[in-house]
């Protein structure tokens, strides 16, 4: 990084607004034309950025408190220090739009001066890089999102929709798309309560009803029933083992039977992942 502080250009600290984080970092030109002369003279480069903070605080009618920018970038590879770290942007539109990301702004305009350097793009990043290592977030966006502005013109926005990287640099690998949640299983509670009136099922016969392996499923992970005896068979155990639930659940007597009910199925459904259709 090279860096020009506000010391090496003879500023005093920023009288800009304390603000330790942001959002992120949003790039901006100057939006006029700069003179193709700064490309062969660095020192072109250091004089239009003490311009530039000299207008600002001549206007009164925007009342800066210091030049607009936390940083600027030219086309040397060199970043320039504005407002700093953790100050308030003056740059991005409006009072919520300042406080939202801080700002660095590239010094490349409308004319002359317009094609960004592969010099000037590594600024940038150290730009971006400095100010998300002292208080701001991983986003990058131009100045024309979320205000009516041309900034940060075509070529620079662009690049930072493109994922503001350095010349050479490798874009991210593309996330795997999320995996799509499983659908819950559903049990029938009619075609339960039948399986579940019928004599226990001798073994190796078809199951009454294949949905009461969900349930059975439910009993055995809330400690009611062995994992041995999940089997879809709605038998004995099965029924014993519900009717461990149902008294957990404060039903007494004739309530808890074991005859899985609307209430109790669909409670025990929702602690363990089922649906209940009538």
């Amino acid at each position: 990084m090279q860096l020009i502080t506000r010391a090496d250009l003879g500023w005093p600290a920023s009288a800009a607004p304390s603000q330790p984080t942001a959002g992120g970092v949003k790039i901006h030109w100057l939006g006029a034309p700069v003179s193709a002369r700064l490309a062969d003279d660095h020192s072109l480069c250091v004089a239009e950025w003490k311009k530039i903070r000299k207008a600002h605080l001549a206007n009164k009618a925007e009342n800066y408190s210091d030049v607009a920018y936390n940083y600027a970038a030219c086309v040397h590879g060199y970043l320039l220090e504005g407002r700093g770290l953790r100050r308030r942007t003056g740059a991005n539109g409006t009072q919520s739009l300042n406080r939202a990301d801080y700002a660095v702004v590239a010094l490349i305009g409308t004319k002359g001066l317009t094609a960004p350097t592969d010099a000037l793009l590594h600024a940038l990043r150290d730009g971006i890089d400095l100010l998300r290592a002292n208080g701001a977030g991983a986003r990058v966006r131009g100045h024309r999102d979320g205000y009516a502005t041309a900034c940060p013109g075509d070529a620079l926005y662009g690049w930072v929709k493109q994922g503001a990287l350095r010349p050479g640099g490798k874009p991210p690998a593309p996330k795997p798309p999320a995996a799509k949640p499983k659908p819950r299983p559903s049990v029938d509670l009619s075609l339960l309560v039948a399986a579940a009136r019928r004599d226990p099922a001798r073994a190796g016969t078809p199951v009454s009803y294949a949905g009461a392996r969900v349930v059975e499923a439910a009993l055995a992970a809330e400690g009611l029933l062995d994992r041995r005896l999940v089997d879809g068979h709605y038998g004995s155990a099965t029924r014993k083992a519900y009717a461990a639930w149902q008294r957990r659940l404060g039903y007494r007597g004739a309530d808890a039977d074991g005859i899985p009910g609307a209430v109790s199925l669909r409670k025990l459904g929702a602690v363990r992942g089922f649906t209940v259709t009538a």
